[in-house]
């Protein structure tokens, strides 16, 4: 598969890497719903014997568990992969979640991580979620410093920030990845942050390239989710919202056909065509997930395949907006 290095000063990943959230199981908020862990450690298995050479978890998904479950499926074979995770949700002796990135919190969610991933460094820290409690991004910042300086982390990244927020952090320290919800039909990065990252040499690493599944060719108009999986309350996956946006879905899946392809590998294969883009984060609950996906990161789309994309998704037309 092919690889890229991750902004400026960062690794080479694989354009593909194996989304953990799904790994947490279920009884958090936020749950996929549950999920057994020996599959999970064969799903893990299964991407590293096809080289994908990097993991993205965090600390609340499962409050803990996936973060576990990761380190205990990757054991001796931790050196050759990029184990990549995420602090700043936090939760309490009830579950609850708030975001908190103070710089004590930071270096606590730190050896947390270190500790349930069985290892004594991270390579990829990101904060999770911007902090709603306050805490300045320099704070923020000055606290991953510390952890890198330590040997506790090898590069820092940033999750779900908006344009003025990375700013504020590059003018504390480099920053090598943003990681963006980026698909077809979510597109608000497209017009500043993406080319601010690649003009800054910073990493994209786009998660949800498949919608949470949408984009993955499976679901139909009467598609139903387990009462513990976030989805039944989201208008885009239920009723009216999801029999619109599956229309789309089958015009794209018609494209993907005459490739020979899937209209999950499609998806993916779009997302990596931007040229801001490092990889993409794809969500994997058992072993055919990930070998169903892997096609995707050898396609290089053509304009012809692209402009048509486009005619597909204009916004009056689509489901989802930006």
């Amino acid at each position: 598969m092919r690889t890229r290095r991750l902004g400026s000063q960062g690794p080479e990943l694989t354009v593909i890497g194996f989304g953990c959230w799904a790994m947490g199981g279920a009884g958090w908020a936020g749950s996929w719903g549950p999920q057994d862990d020996e599959e999970s450690i064969r799903s893990i298995h299964t991407a590293l014997d096809a080289g994908v050479n990097w993991f993205d978890t965090a600390a609340v998904y499962g409050l803990g568990h996936s973060e576990e479950v990761l380190g205990k499926a990757l054991g001796p074979r931790r050196p050759e992969v990029v184990v990549a995770t995420k602090f700043g949700t936090v939760w309490d002796s009830q579950g609850n979640l708030s975001d908190r990135a103070s710089y004590e919190s930071v270096m606590r969610e730190c050896d947390a991580s270190l500790r349930r991933l069985g290892t004594d460094y991270i390579d990829l820290y990101q904060q999770h979620w911007p902090d709603r409690e306050g805490t300045p991004v320099e704070e923020t910042m000055r606290a991953l410093d510390d952890l890198v300086q330590a040997g506790k982390v090898r590069y820092t990244g940033v999750s779900n920030y908006d344009l003025p927020l990375l700013q504020q952090a590059l003018a504390v320290r480099h920053v090598d990845s943003l990681q963006p919800q980026y698909n077809l039909f979510s597109r608000g990065v497209e017009s500043e942050l993406l080319p601010y990252c690649r003009e800054h040499g910073v990493g994209v690493v786009a998660y949800s390239p498949l919608h949470s599944g949408l984009l993955g060719g499976t679901y139909t108009p009467d598609k139903r989710f387990d009462d513990g999986d976030w989805r039944v309350h989201n208008p885009d996956f239920t009723g009216e919202g999801l029999r619109r946006n599956l229309e789309r879905v089958d015009q794209l899946r018609r494209i993907a056909d005459r490739s020979g392809h899937t209209v999950a590998q499609l998806a993916v294969a779009w997302v990596l065509s931007n040229p801001a883009l490092t990889a993409a984060i794809v969500g994997v609950r058992r072993p055919s997930h990930i070998t169903g996906i892997l096609p995707a990161g050898d396609w290089e789309l053509d304009e012809d395949t692209r402009q048509t994309i486009e005619q597909i998704m204009q916004p009056e037309q689509a489901g989802i907006g930006s």
